[in-house]
């Protein structure tokens, strides 16, 4: 699926840098924000998988740059993105490598919950730190972090740390949507249902979980990437402090 959504020309002249962006979701995000005119840089923690995204993006004479670099280490970030002008910050790794244990939370080790909360909740912090000082000296600015239906229900067991965390990111962009709307920078979640990719190779359990949404299928990443060139564009400049749903209409609280 390679449709153009947006005018080519939407994000003209402004740089995106997209965490996580080697592969699923991420990559959606860089493609569509790429599509959009913006110049993407892909971040990943395997530097392989930026660079694919990044050249694939090059190939079809568009703008991206891989930029490879663990997202919890806050010395490399600050190192990594001095100098660079970031008008659109997407925060969208949120896995750990491997996926995580799912054990439930009174077996969960120590570590396993604060890599949740390192990832999840910490390098948003520091990378928003990072990137703020930019976006206010030039009056203009995107934060948008991928969140997730975790963040706002009881789901299966393993899930406690990580939809904390996600919570707790969703908190701290509703702080910085009243703190630095007034400078010209608007900060939204985006929170995820089930996606593409879950249950690769699982058709049957894919489509028992299709059955549960009521648009009946599962979501892709190039939708997400849609929903957020909308908020990055200036058409999506009055929405601020939202946790937007992408579930296909999925209740919360059953």
């Amino acid at each position: 699926m390679t449709e153009q959504v947006f005018s080519p020309s939407v994000l003209t002249g402004r740089t995106a840098l997209v965490t996580g962006a080697g592969q699923g979701v991420g990559r959606g995000i860089a493609e569509r924000l790429a599509e959009a005119g913006a110049r993407v840089l892909v971040n990943d923690l395997d530097a392989e998988r930026a660079g694919r995204v990044a050249d694939s993006l090059v190939a079809r004479d568009l703008l991206a740059e891989p930029l490879p670099f663990d997202v919890t280490d806050h010395a490399l970030v600050t190192s990594t993105l001095a100098g660079r002008e970031i008008d659109v910050f997407v925060n969208n790794a949120g896995v750990p490598p491997g996926g995580g244990r799912p054990n439930r939370f009174a077996e969960m080790p120590a570590e396993d919950w604060q890599l949740q909360l390192s990832l999840n909740l910490e390098a948003l912090m520091h990378l928003t730190q990072t990137v703020l000082p930019g976006q206010v000296e030039r009056g203009r600015g995107r934060i948008i972090q991928i969140s997730s239906g975790a963040s706002a229900r009881g789901l299966a067991i393993g899930v406690a740390a990580y939809g904390a965390a996600k919570a707790g990111g969703e908190s701290l962009i509703r702080h910085l949507a009243v703190e630095y709307g007034p400078l010209g920078i608007t900060a939204n979640s985006l929170a995820l249902g089930l996606m593409e990719g879950v249950a690769r190779g699982n058709e049957e359990r894919i489509a028992k979980m299709a059955r549960a949404i009521p648009t009946g299928r599962l979501g892709n990443p190039r939708e997400v990437g849609t929903a957020v060139v909308w908020l990055a564009s200036d058409d999506g400049g009055l929405i601020n402090g939202q946790v937007i749903h992408l579930n296909g209409g999925t209740i919360f609280g059953r």
